[in-house]
Order: structure tokens, then C-alpha cells, then sequence
């Protein structure tokens, strides 16, 4: 941990990291004027040194992260397990996570619980990425990226009758998810290297789901490649399949103004996590 003594506590602010294969950002809200701005600063990773070592250079160069926060919120995007929570044991999740993704031996195993769907998500973070943080934070959170995501559209799903099917695109792959009730009815992650397999894989899990294509909507959101190519197609099979616009969908707040800030970020400013 850094002694309190070579750092300077910033009224209780949060930093909020967040960190995929290919990506890193800080965000924190500034409170330093009347009207609290959301700050939010991408960091150019560098290839071929690991994202510990970039996180570590980050952390020195980056600007947001020089104000010295002493506490953290990091949100990772890694492989994700979704355990129902009435088989969840403090003893076996992590050998039921090596065993579901077994290529994990520098990683630590921790988990999310999403108490709205009567599951947990259990992720991992590379051990020594977590030293970083943990050497430079009096206290850090960590939780699944998608966590704010899942809430907040299983909210949504409420709305009207129909049953929704939901693709993020970000980090180049799309995660495709659907709820009954207060319970993930289905929930993976594919990669997407061309739109093509985006409709494929989408058009898939709808067929698996055996949703009604002249009744049931599809709706999709975030990094969508070739975007109105995709709607289109998407279109040539099902009725109902939408484009969410989060300025229109968050009304227009402060955090949808942000330039290239992902959909999960934002989720998590405007309706927590």
C-alpha cells in the first residue's frame, strides 16, 4: 500500500479505472466547480511491454491519476463466469472458473455479485496488474466491466412485453445477453473481427432462443462496426432490431458527450453500478 504520507487525500474523490486487453482509461468526477463534470482520460497503451507495465507508466504520466486519489474503482474486462448465486461458494468458484477458463495462472480470481440477477460474475485480473493498483491505492474495488451494463438494460428489458435480445459491441467482440425475470436467460462473449460474424453470431443466439422474429426485439449498442450495415441486415430478418442511442436513451447527460467514452463507463456514471 502507498503511506499516507505521499499522498494527498482529494475529498474523498474516486478514480475510475478501466482496463481491457487493448485499452486503458481514467475517469473521476470533478468536483471542483459548481456543476460536476465527468474527467475522463484514455491512455495510448504501448505494445509489447504487458498492461501491469503500462498501468505502472500510466499512473506516473497520465494526468487525471497525478491528483492523487487514495481510492480506486477498477472495472475489468476479462473472461467472464456467471455463477447462479444459490450455487455460489466462497470455496469453489475459483476452481469453477480455471476449469471453465484454464489459461489463468498469473491471474487472480474475483467476482461481481449482481444481486438483481441472482447471480455472480466471477473474472480474473493478472496479479501483477492488481499489485500495481493496490501499490499505489489505500483502497480499490474491483468489478466485471460489464456489471452497470447488465443492470441497467435488465432494467429496461422491463419495458413493454416483448422479449429483448441485447449486443455491446466494444473491445472487438460483442457480448450478447437476455434475461427472464431476474435471471440471465443466456449470456456469452464472441469476438467480431468482421460485422459479418457480428449478424451471424447475433441472428444465432436469437435462433437459440427461440425468439419470434415478427414479434421480439433485437437491440444493440456501443462500438458497432459498420453500424448501419449491421441494422440493415439484421433488419432483412427480424421486425423489430434497434440502434440504442445513449444520448437520447440517458437524456442527453454529461457523460454521453464524452468523445469515444465506452458504453459501459458511461452506464456507470449515469446509473451506477
Amino acid at each position: 500500500m502507498t503511506s499516507p504520507n505521499n499522498i494527498t487525500q482529494t475529498n474523498g474523490r474516486r478514480l475510475t479505472i478501466r482496463i481491457s486487453n487493448n485499452s486503458l482509461s481514467f475517469s473521476a468526477i470533478d468536483t471542483s466547480t459548481a456543476e460536476a463534470k465527468i474527467q475522463y482520460e484514455p491512455y495510448e497503451i504501448k505494445n509489447g511491454i504487458s498492461m501491469a507495465a503500462n498501468l505502472r507508466e500510466a499512473l506516473k504520466s497520465a494526468s487525471l491519476p497525478k491528483e492523487h486519489f487514495r481510492r480506486a474503482l477498477v472495472m475489468i474486462d476479462s473472461n467472464v463466469l456467471i455463477i447462479p448465486i444459490d450455487l455460489f461458494r466462497e470455496g469453489s468458484y475459483k476452481s469453477l472458473y480455471t476449469h471453465s477458463f484454464p489459461k489463468n495462472e498469473n491471474d487472480e480470481i474475483m467476482y461481481t455479485v449482481l444481486p438483481y440477477l441472482n447471480s455472480v460474475a466471477a473474472f480474473s485480473v493478472n496479479k501483477d496488474l492488481k499489485l500495481v493498483i493496490d501499490d499505489n491505492f489505500g483502497f480499490a474495488t474491483f468489478v466485471a466491466a460489464m456489471s452497470p451494463v447488465w443492470k441497467y438494460l435488465h432494467q429496461r428489458s422491463f419495458t413493454g412485453t416483448r422479449n429483448k435480445l441485447y449486443g455491446y459491441f466494444h473491445d472487438n467482440k460483442v457480448e450478447v445477453f437476455c434475461f427472464t425475470q431476474n435471471r440471465f436467460k443466456f449470456c456469452n462473449t464472441f469476438n467480431t473481427a468482421r460485422p459479418q460474424d457480428a449478424i451471424y453470431f447475433l441472428l444465432y443466439v436469437w435462433k437459440q432462443m427461440m425468439l419470434k422474429p415478427e414479434y421480439d426485439e433485437m437491440h444493440i449498442v456501443g462500438n458497432i462496426p459498420d453500424r448501419e450495415w449491421i441494422l440493415e441486415e439484421l433488419k432483412r430478418y427480424l421486425q423489430r432490431a434497434y440502434i440504442i442511442n445513449p444520448a437520447g436513451d440517458f437524456n442527453r447527460a454529461p457523460a454521453t458527450q464524452i468523445k469515444d467514452m465506452p458504453y459501459d463507463l458511461m452506464t456507470l456514471y449515469v446509473k451506477g453500478r
